[in-house]
């Protein structure tokens, strides 16, 4: 099966996500900027950074399957499971901003992100595994740093909103705030795959042959 289907799929789906997660915002009762952000602020900052999230994972998502032709069961259905997690956002970010930013909440938000990564990285995997060694994919991530770096940032969130000041705040703000640092290292541009790209382009303009090969499909 080609990707096209796949990847027109997942973004409905996370097209989806957003919606319903902006209408989880609450309108405000008076008319006055001052009931904005008295009524919606922390919903609006939340749900910003739910959507920077989905952002990321369509940016790399998309970015990915550049680098795969067609597709078959296995890769299908990690993909499915990555979509269920990321269909949970607008449920764990409601839940954290009614919640007055509360541990429990900030805990089940803190792993809703770590499992999105962790199925990322077993999608990214099962791509890279079928294409053999030669993966193009394989080539782009390189040794993936940031991708190594990520739960780190999950589990500190999750340690700090569980451990530090249970009688109030402070844990749940430094858990996501660890958050929030996550969400700006995956917001800087990364290039890996949109050099490998071109180098596939170039190399297949320039060799007639290697256009016309056809692709290993992934399962």
């Amino acid at each position: 099966m080609r990707t096209s289907r796949l990847e027109a799929f997942s973004d409905g789906v996370l097209a989806i996500i957003i919606t319903i997660m902006v209408l989880e915002l609450k309108i405000p009762e008076g008319h006055d900027f001052t009931d904005l952000v008295h009524e919606t602020g922390w919903g609006l900052l939340t749900y910003l950074l739910s959507f920077v999230y989905v952002g990321i994972y369509w940016v790399n998502h998309h970015h990915m399957f550049h680098l795969v032709q067609r597709v078959q069961g296995g890769v299908l259905w990690v993909n499915l499971a990555l979509l269920f997690v990321l269909s949970l956002f607008p449920f764990t970010t409601a839940w954290m901003d009614e919640s007055g930013f509360a541990h429990i909440p900030v805990i089940v938000y803190g792993l809703n992100l770590m499992a999105g990564s962790i199925t990322y990285v077993i999608l990214q995997t099962l791509i890279i595994r079928q294409q053999g060694p030669d993966s193009p994919l394989r080539k782009a991530v390189g040794r993936d740093r940031k991708g190594k770096v990520a739960p780190f940032f999950y589990v500190a969130g999750i340690l700090s909103a569980l451990f530090i000041d249970r009688d109030g705040h402070l844990g749940s703000y430094i858990g996501v705030g660890f958050f929030i640092a996550n969400a700006l290292l995956w917001f800087i541009p990364d290039r890996r795959i949109d050099r490998v790209v071109r180098d596939l382009e170039h190399t297949q303009a320039s060799d007639p042959e290697e256009a016309s090969r056809p692709r290993q499909p992934v399962s």
